[in-house]
């Protein structure tokens, strides 16, 4: 196992990847400050964004799916957060490599430290949305609950699932490029197909179908536990099933691939 370690490409990147730990964070700081410049609010205007979005959108779904609106906010704030960090990754990811092809040509990096970028970059984003999600639920007397603490769990396993996602969406992209405009233009009919602005159980129709999609299971292992209780024991293993599968396929092609990325983008 050591011997394979060592003359293991993907491995190796990874680990070197671990050296570079304040670069990643410099990096997914200066993506924002050069998004932001100039601006007199900042980051400010994604917490802003997010808080005019969910007052909106909960307006709208508590309509059409006959529920109380300040019953229904909670739900729409959180969903649509979690869309908001989740889809920010996967939109991104398809043109992971082929962005920073100047920095991939020029200097010796690993090519692991993208992935990890990107991820901290939307994390830091997911930070700014938070104190909506705090507001919204003291608003309208969301009592916070002992299951409060499984958010944090939640979100390591999420983060560590789109973790191998942006690797392998990032892959695919420096080799087919035609990846990211079909990626853009699936990510709104994904929204829909996903319980972003309601709750699987609020469905007329079977939940069968609703569960079939991995960004359910995404959002519902974070959702649960932020409106005050624990996440179904089916929402968990499915995280760490996709996180075991998905961990080991992108592993196996950045290791059958890594030396192609360069030619690619």
């Amino acid at each position: 196992m050591h011997a394979w370690s060592r003359s293991s490409p993907a491995l190796q990147d990874i680990t070197q990847s671990l050296a570079y730990s304040r670069a990643i964070a410099f990096m997914a700081m200066s993506d924002l400050r050069a998004r932001y410049k100039r601006s007199v609010l900042g980051p400010l205007w994604m917490t802003l964004g997010t808080a005019i979005g969910a007052v909106g959108l909960s307006l709208l779904w508590a309509e059409l799916m006959h529920k109380d609106v300040r019953e229904f906010m909670p739900t729409v704030t959180a969903g649509l957060i979690l869309w908001q960090f989740i889809a920010g990754v996967l939109g991104d990811a398809s043109a992971l490599f082929s962005r920073q092809s100047a920095l991939i040509r020029n200097i010796n990096l690993p090519l692991s430290i993208y992935p990890t970028q990107l991820l901290l970059r939307h994390l830091i984003n997911l930070l700014h949305s938070v104190p909506v999600f705090a507001a919204v639920a003291w608003g309208v007397g969301l009592q916070p609950s002992l299951y409060l603490l499984l958010v944090l769990p939640g979100v390591v396993l999420v983060t560590l699932n789109l973790l191998w996602l942006a690797l392998l969406v990032g892959i695919l992209g420096a080799r087919f490029r035609d990846l990211e405009y079909l990626i853009g233009s699936a990510l709104p009919l994904l929204m829909l197909l996903s319980p972003v602005f309601y709750r699987p159980e609020f469905l007329p129709f079977s939940q069968v179908y609703l569960w079939a999609n991995p960004i359910s299971h995404f959002i519902e292992v974070i959702r649960y536990p932020l409106m005050g209780s624990a996440p179904p024991d089916f929402v968990i293993w499915t995280n760490l099933g996709l996180l075991l599968v998905g961990g080991s396929l992108s592993l196996w092609l950045f290791n059958r691939k890594h030396h192609r990325i360069a030619f690619w983008v």
